[in-house]
């Protein structure tokens, strides 16, 4: 039995390369930039109007001229105007060209407007107040989205900006999750009194989700010969293959006898935490196989302790968790194990405060809605007081 610090470790060290892909730009929210976007021209791409109002030659206010004739107006889209007389002004809107031959706009909140005239109200102004000037922000050919960002919708508007009308990204592995046993039916049918709706896959798949993976599922029951034929068809079709259930020391736990079999070299088999001490992590020639145990919390602890930072990490995300969180009142855990405690967190007085959640064991998947997180509690101690700071692995 490894700890938990050496299956991460391991895991860490089997990730893959999923290729690239190139999508549609609108489609690229939340998935990881494989190339650098550079500015096709300066931003802004020429001087701009900051501001609603007149623009003048500052030299004509430096003179004492507080008057101004109107020559015409500088609309945002329009080309750029020229100004005749620089004792003049042009009215400009915000986001339009500067026009030529001024170096300054005036908000209209600090010009009165009359007969064709702007009349500038105020005692002092500055030289190119309110000018966006051409490249203040980048320059032509900047990076503006650096290799391996995480798409947001910031960067869907600087994509746009830049007519990335396609982007490349890192493909997406091909995932299924498989549940086993056969006290599991489907969500749509009303179980027998020894029988259990299917609901760790979807929560798999919903976790899955939220990293932008579409994830398969399937079901196979305690049949041996049937999970091993249905499993060697798997391994040559996805890439990572998730399962709940079946890697324990039970009778029909056939697992890891059945990856045995096919070849799968296995990793590791069992871990020193709780829940989720009877993981299976291991690799085929083609697919990576996580196996986690089938009690609800330990499914879900274990995808989010384990896969996401494997995940994150195959498509060079950066994936170390620097958040904590501080213990709001002494907990003692007696097993020399880590230990995933299910916590309620809050705010106060700006600190970030794990509250715990009493359950009743990982089989306990209800008492998952009454937590936000899992406050990670090392096996190096088996009392935790009121006040220390320990990693956060959160859900919500």
């Amino acid at each position: 039995m490894i700890t938990s610090q050496q299956a991460l470790q391991t895991i860490l060290n089997n990730t893959q390369d999923f290729g690239i892909e190139e999508i549609p730009f609108l489609d690229a929210t939340g998935r990881v930039l494989k190339e650098d976007v550079k500015a096709d021209r300066d931003f802004p791409p020429f001087n701009s109007v900051r501001m609603d109002g007149i623009a003048i030659a500052y030299e004509a206010f430096a003179q004492d001229n507080r008057v101004f004739t109107i020559e015409d107006i500088q609309a945002a889209g329009s080309e750029q105007l020229t100004l005749k007389d620089k004792a003049n002004c042009l009215e400009v809107m915000t986001g339009a060209v500067l026009p030529n031959n001024v170096d300054t706009v005036i908000r209209y909140e600090d010009v009165t407007i009359s007969n064709g005239k702007g009349t500038i109200k105020v005692e002092s102004i500055s030289e190119g107040q309110n000018v966006h000037h051409q490249g203040k922000d980048r320059k032509v050919d900047d990076i503006l989205i650096r290799k391996n960002t995480l798409i947001s919708s910031a960067e869907i508007g600087v994509l746009a900006t830049v007519g990335k009308k396609n982007v490349k990204v890192a493909k997406q592995p091909k995932v299924i999750i498989v549940s086993t046993g056969d006290e599991l039916i489907e969500v749509a049918k009303k179980p027998l009194k020894h029988q259990i709706r299917r609901s760790n896959v979807y929560t798999l798949v919903s976790l899955l989700e939220k990293l932008n993976i579409p994830a398969e599922t399937a079901h196979i029951t305690d049949d041996k010969a049937l999970l091993k034929e249905k499993i060697d068809l798997l391994l040559t079709t996805y890439d990572v293959l998730l399962f709940s259930g079946a890697v324990s020391k039970g009778k029909f736990d056939f697992l890891p006898e059945v990856f045995n079999e096919l070849g799968i070299s296995k990793l590791f088999h069992k871990v020193a935490q709780r829940p989720g001490k009877p993981f299976f992590f291991g690799r085929s020639k083609n697919a990576i196989i996580f196996a986690f145990p089938g009690n609800p919390v330990s499914t879900f602890a274990g995808c989010l302790k384990y896969f996401y930072p494997w995940y994150k990490k195959s498509v060079d995300l950066v994936f170390e968790n620097f958040d904590k969180a501080i213990l709001a009142e002494d907990f003692t855990f007696q097993p020399k194990l880590t230990y995933f405690l299910q916590v309620r967190l809050e705010n106060k007085k700006g600190l970030l405060v794990a509250i715990p959640v009493t359950g009743n064991g990982s089989g306990d998947l209800a008492n998952l809605s009454n937590a936000d997180a899992f406050l990670e509690l090392p096996d190096d101690q088996t009392d935790f007081k009121t006040g220390e700071a320990f990693p956060l692995i959160r859900y919500r």
